[in-house]
Protein backbone atom coordinates (compact mmCIF):
# COMPACT_ATOMS: atom_id res chain seq x y z
CA UNK A 1 0.00 0.00 0.00
CA UNK A 2 2.72 2.18 1.03
CA UNK A 3 4.25 1.52 -2.51
CA UNK A 4 1.09 2.54 -4.45
CA UNK A 5 0.45 5.59 -2.34
CA UNK A 6 4.43 7.16 -3.35
CA UNK A 7 3.42 5.73 -7.16
CA UNK A 8 0.24 7.99 -6.80
CA UNK A 9 1.97 11.06 -5.48
CA UNK A 10 4.85 10.55 -7.55
CA UNK A 11 2.96 10.55 -10.99
CA UNK A 12 0.59 13.41 -9.88
CA UNK A 13 3.56 15.91 -8.38
CA UNK A 14 4.93 15.17 -12.04
CA UNK A 15 1.70 16.40 -13.39
CA UNK A 16 1.56 19.73 -11.28
CA UNK A 17 -0.84 18.77 -8.91
CA UNK A 18 0.83 17.87 -6.09
CA UNK A 19 2.27 21.55 -4.79
CA UNK A 20 3.77 21.09 -1.14
CA UNK A 21 5.67 23.15 1.47
CA UNK A 22 9.32 21.84 2.80
CA UNK A 23 8.65 19.12 5.35
CA UNK A 24 5.12 18.38 4.89
CA UNK A 25 3.83 15.61 6.04
CA UNK A 26 0.95 13.49 4.35
CA UNK A 27 -0.42 10.02 4.58
CA UNK A 28 -1.16 7.41 2.62
CA UNK A 29 -4.55 8.60 1.91
CA UNK A 30 -3.52 11.81 0.55
CA UNK A 31 -4.56 13.81 3.41
CA UNK A 32 -2.21 16.83 4.32
CA UNK A 33 -1.38 15.89 8.58
CA UNK A 34 1.62 18.52 10.03
CA UNK A 35 4.50 20.24 8.58
CA UNK A 36 7.69 18.63 10.48
CA UNK A 37 11.12 16.88 9.94
CA UNK A 38 9.82 13.63 9.72
CA UNK A 39 7.95 13.36 12.43
CA UNK A 40 7.38 9.77 14.38
CA UNK A 41 3.32 9.35 12.89
CA UNK A 42 1.10 8.06 15.91
CA UNK A 43 -1.30 6.21 13.56
CA UNK A 44 -1.28 4.64 9.94
CA UNK A 45 1.70 4.96 7.95
CA UNK A 46 2.48 8.07 5.88
CA UNK A 47 5.24 10.07 3.75
CA UNK A 48 7.67 12.78 4.54
CA UNK A 49 9.08 15.08 1.76
CA UNK A 50 12.36 16.98 2.62
CA UNK A 51 14.17 19.97 0.80
CA UNK A 52 11.25 20.36 -1.96
CA UNK A 53 12.52 24.06 -1.76
CA UNK A 54 10.58 27.20 -0.91
CA UNK A 55 6.66 26.71 -2.35
CA UNK A 56 3.73 28.14 -1.02
CA UNK A 57 1.21 25.94 1.37
CA UNK A 58 -1.09 23.66 -0.38
CA UNK A 59 -3.06 20.98 0.48
CA UNK A 60 -2.60 18.07 -1.73
CA UNK A 61 -5.04 16.90 -3.93
CA UNK A 62 -7.28 13.49 -4.54
CA UNK A 63 -5.83 10.72 -6.42
CA UNK A 64 -7.94 8.34 -8.38
CA UNK A 65 -6.29 5.28 -10.33
CA UNK A 66 -2.83 4.54 -9.11
CA UNK A 67 0.23 5.07 -11.95
CA UNK A 68 2.75 2.33 -11.82
CA UNK A 69 5.89 3.91 -10.18
CA UNK A 70 8.60 4.94 -12.37
CA UNK A 71 12.47 5.47 -12.09
CA UNK A 72 13.15 8.80 -12.66
CA UNK A 73 16.36 10.23 -13.80
CA UNK A 74 16.23 14.13 -13.38
CA UNK A 75 17.36 16.11 -10.64
CA UNK A 76 16.75 14.53 -7.18
CA UNK A 77 15.38 15.24 -3.94
CA UNK A 78 14.97 12.67 -1.34
CA UNK A 79 11.60 10.94 0.03
CA UNK A 80 11.41 9.35 2.98
CA UNK A 81 8.94 6.75 4.12
CA UNK A 82 8.02 6.44 7.41
CA UNK A 83 5.84 3.07 9.00
CA UNK A 84 4.55 2.63 12.50
CA UNK A 85 5.26 -1.33 13.81
CA UNK A 86 1.95 -3.49 14.66
CA UNK A 87 2.32 -2.90 18.13
CA UNK A 88 1.97 0.92 17.24
CA UNK A 89 5.75 1.85 17.74
CA UNK A 90 7.08 4.72 16.43
CA UNK A 91 9.57 4.67 13.26
CA UNK A 92 11.87 7.33 11.67
CA UNK A 93 11.89 7.24 7.88
CA UNK A 94 14.38 3.85 6.38
CA UNK A 95 16.60 5.21 4.56
CA UNK A 96 16.76 2.08 2.52
CA UNK A 97 13.29 3.47 0.72
CA UNK A 98 14.90 6.17 -0.59
CA UNK A 99 13.65 7.11 -3.75
CA UNK A 100 14.61 9.96 -6.28
CA UNK A 101 12.06 12.44 -7.19
CA UNK A 102 12.75 15.60 -9.74
CA UNK A 103 13.17 19.34 -8.15
CA UNK A 104 9.24 20.63 -8.83
CA UNK A 105 8.73 23.85 -9.06
CA UNK A 106 5.16 25.20 -8.99
CA UNK A 107 3.54 25.31 -12.37
CA UNK A 108 0.01 25.89 -13.44
CA UNK A 109 -1.89 22.13 -14.35
CA UNK A 110 -1.89 23.06 -18.26
CA UNK A 111 1.22 24.43 -18.66
CA UNK A 112 2.33 21.00 -16.96
CA UNK A 113 0.46 18.88 -19.13
CA UNK A 114 1.95 20.83 -22.48
CA UNK A 115 5.29 20.38 -21.79
CA UNK A 116 4.44 16.74 -21.18
CA UNK A 117 3.14 16.21 -23.76
CA UNK A 118 5.45 17.90 -26.31
CA UNK A 119 7.89 15.62 -25.08
CA UNK A 120 5.84 12.57 -25.74
CA UNK A 121 5.71 13.93 -28.61
CA UNK A 122 9.32 14.58 -29.21
CA UNK A 123 10.33 10.81 -27.70
CA UNK A 124 8.04 9.44 -30.59
CA UNK A 125 9.41 11.63 -33.71
CA UNK A 126 13.15 10.58 -32.42
CA UNK A 127 11.17 6.89 -32.64
CA UNK A 128 10.41 6.90 -35.98
CA UNK A 129 13.42 9.05 -37.83
CA UNK A 130 15.83 6.11 -36.03
CA UNK A 131 13.00 3.21 -37.77
CA UNK A 132 13.74 5.11 -41.06
CA UNK A 133 17.26 5.23 -40.49
CA UNK A 134 17.62 1.69 -39.93
CA UNK A 135 15.13 0.51 -43.02
CA UNK A 136 16.76 2.68 -44.79
CA UNK A 137 20.07 0.97 -44.41
CA UNK A 138 18.59 -1.83 -44.81
CA UNK A 139 17.39 -1.41 -48.01
CA UNK A 140 20.08 0.44 -49.41
CA UNK A 141 22.60 -2.97 -48.29
CA UNK A 142 19.92 -5.18 -49.78
CA UNK A 143 19.94 -2.92 -53.31
CA UNK A 144 23.45 -2.99 -53.26
CA UNK A 145 23.57 -7.01 -52.97
CA UNK A 146 21.09 -7.74 -55.37
CA UNK A 147 22.64 -4.84 -58.20
CA UNK A 148 25.89 -7.66 -57.54
CA UNK A 149 23.68 -10.94 -58.06
CA UNK A 150 21.88 -9.65 -60.56
CA UNK A 151 23.69 -7.31 -63.52
CA UNK A 152 21.39 -6.15 -66.29
CA UNK A 153 22.35 -6.74 -69.73
CA UNK A 154 22.77 -3.93 -72.21
CA UNK A 155 20.05 -3.12 -74.26
CA UNK A 156 20.05 -3.33 -78.16
CA UNK A 157 19.06 -0.72 -80.49
CA UNK A 158 15.74 -3.00 -81.25
CA UNK A 159 15.34 -3.18 -77.41
CA UNK A 160 15.72 0.73 -77.04
CA UNK A 161 12.62 1.21 -79.87
CA UNK A 162 10.37 -1.28 -78.23
CA UNK A 163 10.85 -0.44 -74.82
CA UNK A 164 10.19 3.58 -76.60
CA UNK A 165 7.25 2.53 -78.01
CA UNK A 166 5.34 0.80 -74.83
CA UNK A 167 6.19 3.99 -73.48
CA UNK A 168 4.37 6.48 -76.01
CA UNK A 169 1.49 3.64 -76.00
CA UNK A 170 1.30 4.41 -72.61
CA UNK A 171 1.43 8.64 -72.74
CA UNK A 172 -1.17 8.21 -75.32
CA UNK A 173 -3.49 7.04 -72.55
CA UNK A 174 -5.50 9.83 -70.70
CA UNK A 175 -4.00 10.46 -67.64
CA UNK A 176 -4.99 8.15 -64.26
CA UNK A 177 -5.37 9.24 -61.10
CA UNK A 178 -1.51 8.09 -60.34
CA UNK A 179 0.49 11.24 -61.61
CA UNK A 180 3.66 10.27 -59.77
CA UNK A 181 3.84 6.98 -62.08
CA UNK A 182 3.26 8.80 -65.15
CA UNK A 183 5.88 11.26 -64.59
CA UNK A 184 7.98 8.49 -64.03
CA UNK A 185 7.02 6.62 -67.14
CA UNK A 186 7.06 10.10 -68.94
CA UNK A 187 11.08 10.83 -67.83
CA UNK A 188 11.98 7.34 -68.95
CA UNK A 189 10.40 7.66 -72.19
CA UNK A 190 12.40 10.80 -72.66
CA UNK A 191 15.90 9.29 -71.90
CA UNK A 192 14.76 6.36 -74.35
CA UNK A 193 14.59 9.26 -77.25
CA UNK A 194 17.61 10.38 -76.52
CA UNK A 195 19.15 7.15 -75.77
CA UNK A 196 17.98 6.71 -79.88
CA UNK A 197 19.34 9.89 -80.56
CA UNK A 198 22.90 9.12 -79.18
CA UNK A 199 22.67 5.72 -81.36
CA UNK A 200 21.95 7.26 -84.48
CA UNK A 201 24.62 10.45 -84.27
CA UNK A 202 26.91 8.88 -81.59
CA UNK A 203 28.21 11.19 -79.07
CA UNK A 204 31.48 13.10 -77.56
CA UNK A 205 33.44 9.73 -76.99
CA UNK A 206 32.27 7.60 -80.34
CA UNK A 207 31.03 7.60 -83.81
CA UNK A 208 27.68 5.96 -85.02
CA UNK A 209 27.67 2.23 -85.60
CA UNK A 210 26.10 1.34 -88.56
CA UNK A 211 24.98 -1.85 -87.68
CA UNK A 212 23.57 -0.48 -84.50
CA UNK A 213 21.88 2.25 -86.45
CA UNK A 214 20.63 -0.27 -88.70
CA UNK A 215 19.03 -2.40 -86.55
CA UNK A 216 17.32 0.61 -84.67
CA UNK A 217 15.91 1.99 -87.84
CA UNK A 218 14.52 -2.04 -89.11
CA UNK A 219 12.78 -2.00 -85.65
CA UNK A 220 11.47 1.76 -85.50
CA UNK A 221 9.33 1.22 -88.90
CA UNK A 222 8.70 -2.01 -88.27
CA UNK A 223 5.51 -1.01 -86.41
CA UNK A 224 3.96 2.27 -85.80
CA UNK A 225 6.78 3.97 -83.88
CA UNK A 226 6.85 6.78 -85.95
CA UNK A 227 2.90 7.41 -85.88
CA UNK A 228 3.05 7.53 -82.10
CA UNK A 229 5.92 9.64 -81.84
CA UNK A 230 4.25 12.27 -84.04
CA UNK A 231 0.70 11.85 -81.99
CA UNK A 232 2.87 11.72 -78.79
CA UNK A 233 5.01 14.87 -79.46
CA UNK A 234 3.00 17.57 -77.84
CA UNK A 235 3.05 15.47 -74.88
CA UNK A 236 7.04 15.75 -74.28
CA UNK A 237 9.25 18.26 -73.22
CA UNK A 238 11.32 20.83 -75.20
CA UNK A 239 14.44 18.33 -75.23
CA UNK A 240 12.63 15.63 -75.64
CA UNK A 241 10.70 17.41 -78.68
CA UNK A 242 14.13 18.47 -79.94
CA UNK A 243 15.44 15.09 -79.67
CA UNK A 244 12.69 13.32 -81.41
CA UNK A 245 12.92 15.48 -84.11
CA UNK A 246 16.48 15.02 -85.38
CA UNK A 247 15.80 11.27 -84.70
CA UNK A 248 13.09 11.36 -87.36
CA UNK A 249 15.11 13.45 -89.55
CA UNK A 250 17.95 11.02 -89.43
CA UNK A 251 15.79 7.96 -90.03
CA UNK A 252 14.83 9.55 -93.19
CA UNK A 253 18.16 9.12 -94.88
CA UNK A 254 19.17 5.42 -92.77
CA UNK A 255 19.50 2.45 -95.64
CA UNK A 256 18.48 -0.92 -94.56
CA UNK A 257 20.34 -3.57 -97.36
CA UNK A 258 20.76 -0.19 -99.54
CA UNK A 259 16.83 0.57 -99.32
CA UNK A 260 15.34 3.62 -97.77
CA UNK A 261 13.07 1.84 -95.81
CA UNK A 262 11.88 5.00 -94.66
CA UNK A 263 10.29 5.87 -97.85
CA UNK A 264 7.91 2.94 -98.24
CA UNK A 265 6.53 3.16 -94.26
CA UNK A 266 5.70 6.92 -95.07
CA UNK A 267 4.46 6.18 -99.09
CA UNK A 268 1.70 3.55 -96.71
CA UNK A 269 0.94 5.86 -93.77
CA UNK A 270 1.12 9.17 -96.06
CA UNK A 271 -1.55 10.84 -93.89
CA UNK A 272 0.96 11.12 -91.51
CA UNK A 273 2.24 14.44 -93.82
CA UNK A 274 -1.27 15.69 -93.17
CA UNK A 275 -0.35 16.24 -89.17
CA UNK A 276 2.96 17.85 -89.82
CA UNK A 277 1.70 20.58 -92.44
CA UNK A 278 -1.59 21.40 -89.85
CA UNK A 279 1.41 21.87 -87.12
CA UNK A 280 2.81 25.10 -88.46
CA UNK A 281 -1.02 26.10 -86.93
CA UNK A 282 0.48 25.77 -83.40
CA UNK A 283 2.77 27.95 -82.10
CA UNK A 284 4.36 25.40 -79.78
CA UNK A 285 4.82 22.41 -82.21
CA UNK A 286 5.63 24.43 -86.09
CA UNK A 287 9.32 24.26 -85.81
CA UNK A 288 9.38 20.47 -84.71
CA UNK A 289 6.70 19.56 -87.02
CA UNK A 290 8.14 22.04 -89.81
CA UNK A 291 11.87 20.38 -89.48
CA UNK A 292 10.14 16.60 -89.92
CA UNK A 293 7.91 17.46 -93.10
CA UNK A 294 11.39 18.27 -94.64
CA UNK A 295 13.26 15.73 -94.25
CA UNK A 296 10.29 13.63 -95.08
CA UNK A 297 9.76 15.00 -98.14
CA UNK A 298 13.23 14.33 -99.45
CA UNK A 299 11.53 10.98 -101.15
CA UNK A 300 9.44 12.09 -103.72
CA UNK A 301 5.99 10.03 -103.18
CA UNK A 302 5.71 12.19 -100.28
CA UNK A 303 6.81 15.60 -102.10
CA UNK A 304 4.24 14.45 -104.67
CA UNK A 305 1.09 14.38 -101.84
CA UNK A 306 2.31 17.37 -100.41
CA UNK A 307 2.18 19.09 -104.08
CA UNK A 308 -1.15 17.90 -105.47
CA UNK A 309 -3.12 18.04 -101.61
CA UNK A 310 -4.83 21.49 -100.90
CA UNK A 311 -2.01 21.94 -98.13
CA UNK A 312 -0.40 23.52 -100.47
CA UNK A 313 -2.43 26.74 -100.74
CA UNK A 314 -1.98 27.01 -97.03
CA UNK A 315 1.79 27.58 -97.27
CA UNK A 316 1.35 31.37 -98.70
CA UNK A 317 -0.31 32.16 -95.88
CA UNK A 318 1.88 30.49 -93.68
CA UNK A 319 4.97 32.30 -94.65
CA UNK A 320 3.04 35.66 -93.86
CA UNK A 321 2.78 34.76 -89.97
CA UNK A 322 3.45 36.98 -87.84
CA UNK A 323 5.45 34.69 -85.83
CA UNK A 324 9.03 35.67 -87.66
CA UNK A 325 10.56 32.06 -86.77
CA UNK A 326 7.36 29.80 -88.19
CA UNK A 327 7.14 32.22 -91.07
CA UNK A 328 10.99 31.22 -92.21
CA UNK A 329 9.96 27.96 -91.30
CA UNK A 330 7.71 27.75 -93.65
CA UNK A 331 9.78 29.43 -96.19
CA UNK A 332 11.76 26.64 -96.36
CA UNK A 333 10.11 23.84 -96.77
CA UNK A 334 7.87 25.84 -99.48
CA UNK A 335 11.30 26.43 -100.97
CA UNK A 336 12.41 22.56 -100.79
CA UNK A 337 9.33 21.50 -101.93
CA UNK A 338 9.52 23.62 -104.88
CA UNK A 339 12.85 22.58 -105.78
CA UNK A 340 14.77 19.02 -104.62
CA UNK A 341 12.59 16.70 -107.07
CA UNK A 342 12.72 18.83 -110.62
CA UNK A 343 10.54 16.34 -112.43
CA UNK A 344 7.71 16.58 -109.88
CA UNK A 345 7.86 20.16 -109.55
CA UNK A 346 8.16 20.54 -113.12
CA UNK A 347 4.73 18.61 -113.95
CA UNK A 348 3.02 20.64 -110.83
CA UNK A 349 3.36 23.95 -112.12
CA UNK A 350 2.83 22.92 -115.53
CA UNK A 351 -0.50 21.59 -114.39
CA UNK A 352 -1.64 24.52 -111.48
CA UNK A 353 0.06 27.32 -113.38
CA UNK A 354 -3.03 29.85 -113.05
CA UNK A 355 -3.69 29.61 -109.63
CA UNK A 356 -0.07 28.77 -108.33
CA UNK A 357 1.60 32.24 -109.85
CA UNK A 358 -1.41 34.05 -108.86
CA UNK A 359 -0.86 32.96 -105.15
CA UNK A 360 2.76 33.90 -105.92
CA UNK A 361 2.64 37.09 -107.15
CA UNK A 362 -0.25 38.83 -105.29
CA UNK A 363 1.01 37.27 -101.54
CA UNK A 364 4.60 37.15 -101.90
CA UNK A 365 5.96 39.56 -104.78
CA UNK A 366 3.70 42.03 -103.64
CA UNK A 367 3.78 41.59 -100.04
CA UNK A 368 4.06 44.19 -97.67
CA UNK A 369 6.69 42.11 -95.65
CA UNK A 370 10.00 42.86 -96.87
CA UNK A 371 11.46 39.91 -96.08
CA UNK A 372 8.71 37.86 -97.93
CA UNK A 373 9.30 39.93 -101.22
CA UNK A 374 13.10 39.59 -100.66
CA UNK A 375 12.88 35.08 -99.72
CA UNK A 376 9.73 35.54 -103.07
CA UNK A 377 11.86 36.57 -106.01
CA UNK A 378 14.66 34.66 -104.95
CA UNK A 379 12.96 31.86 -105.44
CA UNK A 380 11.80 32.66 -108.31
CA UNK A 381 14.74 33.11 -109.85
CA UNK A 382 15.45 29.45 -108.65
CA UNK A 383 12.60 28.18 -110.21
CA UNK A 384 12.85 29.92 -113.25
CA UNK A 385 16.63 29.26 -114.43
CA UNK A 386 15.90 25.37 -113.63
CA UNK A 387 16.09 24.25 -117.11
CA UNK A 388 13.32 21.28 -116.28
CA UNK A 389 10.95 24.15 -115.90
CA UNK A 390 11.71 25.98 -119.64
CA UNK A 391 7.89 25.41 -120.60
CA UNK A 392 6.57 27.64 -117.38
CA UNK A 393 9.75 30.10 -118.01
CA UNK A 394 8.79 31.18 -121.31
CA UNK A 395 4.72 31.23 -120.08
CA UNK A 396 5.66 33.47 -117.33
CA UNK A 397 7.93 35.95 -119.14
CA UNK A 398 5.60 36.23 -121.74
CA UNK A 399 3.06 38.10 -118.99
CA UNK A 400 2.67 41.54 -118.80
CA UNK A 401 1.68 41.74 -115.29
CA UNK A 402 4.33 39.74 -114.17
CA UNK A 403 7.16 42.09 -116.20
CA UNK A 404 5.21 44.89 -114.15
CA UNK A 405 5.55 43.30 -110.69
CA UNK A 406 9.38 42.82 -111.69
CA UNK A 407 10.15 46.44 -113.00
CA UNK A 408 8.53 47.25 -109.65
CA UNK A 409 10.78 45.39 -107.66
CA UNK A 410 13.94 46.93 -109.99
CA UNK A 411 12.94 50.06 -107.93
CA UNK A 412 12.99 48.63 -104.65
CA UNK A 413 15.81 50.74 -102.06
CA UNK A 414 17.36 47.47 -101.07
CA UNK A 415 20.28 46.13 -103.33
CA UNK A 416 19.18 42.41 -101.96
CA UNK A 417 15.75 42.77 -103.75
CA UNK A 418 17.45 44.49 -106.90
CA UNK A 419 19.65 41.99 -107.77
CA UNK A 420 17.21 39.40 -107.58
CA UNK A 421 14.78 40.94 -109.28
CA UNK A 422 17.20 41.59 -111.99
CA UNK A 423 17.69 37.77 -112.21
CA UNK A 424 14.50 37.38 -113.10
CA UNK A 425 14.07 40.28 -115.46
CA UNK A 426 16.56 39.63 -117.68
CA UNK A 427 14.53 36.38 -118.64
CA UNK A 428 11.78 38.64 -120.09
CA UNK A 429 14.61 40.44 -122.17
CA UNK A 430 16.84 37.83 -123.33
CA UNK A 431 13.42 35.91 -124.72
CA UNK A 432 13.74 35.94 -128.58
CA UNK A 433 9.81 35.69 -129.02
CA UNK A 434 8.78 38.41 -126.95
CA UNK A 435 4.78 39.52 -127.22
CA UNK A 436 4.16 42.60 -128.59
CA UNK A 437 2.96 44.31 -125.31
CA UNK A 438 6.08 42.85 -123.53
CA UNK A 439 8.12 45.24 -126.16
CA UNK A 440 6.08 48.11 -126.27
CA UNK A 441 6.24 48.12 -122.28
CA UNK A 442 10.44 48.07 -123.01
CA UNK A 443 10.47 50.47 -125.22
CA UNK A 444 8.21 52.62 -123.45
CA UNK A 445 10.21 52.62 -120.56
CA UNK A 446 13.78 52.34 -122.10
CA UNK A 447 15.27 55.37 -121.07
CA UNK A 448 14.47 54.91 -117.73
CA UNK A 449 15.94 50.84 -117.81
CA UNK A 450 19.14 52.20 -119.22
CA UNK A 451 20.05 55.03 -116.80
CA UNK A 452 19.04 52.40 -113.99
CA UNK A 453 21.37 49.86 -115.39
CA UNK A 454 24.53 52.22 -115.96
CA UNK A 455 24.47 52.68 -112.11
CA UNK A 456 23.62 49.92 -111.36
CA UNK A 457 26.84 47.46 -109.75
CA UNK A 458 26.89 44.68 -106.90
CA UNK A 459 29.45 45.28 -103.90
CA UNK A 460 31.95 42.17 -104.97
CA UNK A 461 33.23 42.05 -108.64
CA UNK A 462 31.11 39.61 -110.48
CA UNK A 463 31.85 38.93 -114.04
CA UNK A 464 29.25 36.94 -114.46
CA UNK A 465 26.75 39.64 -113.25
CA UNK A 466 28.35 42.13 -115.21
CA UNK A 467 27.82 40.43 -118.85
CA UNK A 468 24.24 39.50 -117.97
CA UNK A 469 23.86 43.37 -117.51
CA UNK A 470 25.53 44.38 -120.79
CA UNK A 471 23.59 41.85 -122.53
CA UNK A 472 20.29 42.97 -120.93
CA UNK A 473 21.35 46.76 -121.83
CA UNK A 474 22.11 45.76 -125.73
CA UNK A 475 18.59 44.08 -125.91
CA UNK A 476 17.17 46.76 -124.68
CA UNK A 477 18.88 49.32 -126.77
CA UNK A 478 18.04 47.53 -130.04
CA UNK A 479 14.26 47.12 -129.50
CA UNK A 480 11.70 48.74 -131.84
CA UNK A 481 8.06 48.46 -131.57
CA UNK A 482 5.95 45.99 -132.64
CA UNK A 483 2.51 46.09 -134.42
CA UNK A 484 -0.21 44.80 -132.30
CA UNK A 485 -2.05 43.76 -135.70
Amino acid sequence: MIRNTLSRIWEEMKRGRYILPRNTTIDYRGRLIQESSCLPLIQGQGLVFESLGHVPRAHALGIKKPPQLTNPTTHQNKIGICASSKQGGQRRASSSLLLTAPRLSPQPPQQQQHQDHHLREQSKRHQEEEIEKHHRRNSSNNNNKMKGLFKSKPRTPADVVRQTRDLLIYAQRTPDSRESKREEKMSELCKNIREMKSILYGNSESEPVSEACAQLTQEFFKENTLRLLIMCLPKLNLEARKDATQVVANLQRQQVQSKLIASDYLEANIDLMDILIQGYGNTDMALHYGAMLRECIRHQTVARYVLESEHMKKFFDYIQLPNFDIAADAAATFKELLTRHKSTVAEFLSKNYDWFFAEYNSKLLESSNYITRRQAVKLLGDILLDRSNSAVMTRYVSSRDNLRILMNLLRESSKSIQIEAFHVFKLFAANQNKPADIVSILVANRSKLLRLFADFKIDKEDEQFEADKAQVVREIAALEPKDHS
